[in-house]
């Protein structure tokens, strides 16, 4: 009986010795550990985001915050087209998600988006969203460094959530100082133009 039978029906027994697709990774210099614990956290901002980023859209009120409110929806939902997107990775590296969401979201790589108590004022809603996509930016950044000519395929997933994110952050520049954003209309709500190609949902 060969090794590899040994371990069919076993999936403990399989290690980062057995997958040649982390062992090419690790030869290019890649911590492997050190890169799952940055998307681990990426992936848990991205899911607690998509939560508090559902509270602040419903606090999108009034004539002002109408307008916001798709804006949001659809950074809210590219988020967690983010999460869904980069969490085969994971597993395809020998990673998981944590068993308990309160753990997740302790090891989430940004602070949580919370409803500012002055909500009625509509800026202090974008300065919050806004400050979530620059922290999502400076993450999926740190995974892009470290993966460049190293790990094609995580710095594919990454530099295209970061791409969006770079856009969301552009977005919310422009609706809080006025700032340009060549902010172009999304054709649906989540469309998640370029890490939508990762997604595996339909």
């Amino acid at each position: 009986m060969t090794d590899q039978s040994k371990k069919e029906g076993n999936p403990s027994q399989i290690t980062n010795k057995d997958v040649v697709a982390v062992q090419v990774i690790e030869k290019a210099g890649i911590n492997v550990q050190k890169l799952l614990a940055l998307l681990v956290a990426g992936v848990g901002a991205e899911f607690t985001t998509y939560y508090y980023y559902t509270i602040l859209r419903m606090h999108c009120t009034g004539l002002a915050g109408e307008g916001i409110k798709e804006i949001a929806e659809d950074a809210r939902i590219e988020d967690r087209n983010h999460f869904e997107a980069m969490v085969p990775r994971i597993y395809e590296l020998g990673g998981s998600l944590p068993r308990d969401i309160r753990e997740f979201a302790d090891k989430a790589g940004c602070p949580d988006a919370y409803l500012p108590e002055n909500w009625t004022d509509i800026k202090e809603i974008l300065k919050v969203l806004l400050a979530a996509e620059q922290c999502a930016i400076r993450s999926w950044g740190e995974v892009c460094e470290m993966t460049y000519g190293k790990d094609p395929r995580t710095y594919d997933i990454a530099q295209r959530i970061m791409q969006e994110e770079i856009e969301h952050e552009a977005w919310f520049l422009e609706l809080l100082y006025g700032r340009p954003s060549a902010h172009f209309r999304r054709r649906f709500v989540g469309e998640s133009p370029h890490s939508g190609s990762h997604l595996h949902t339909t």
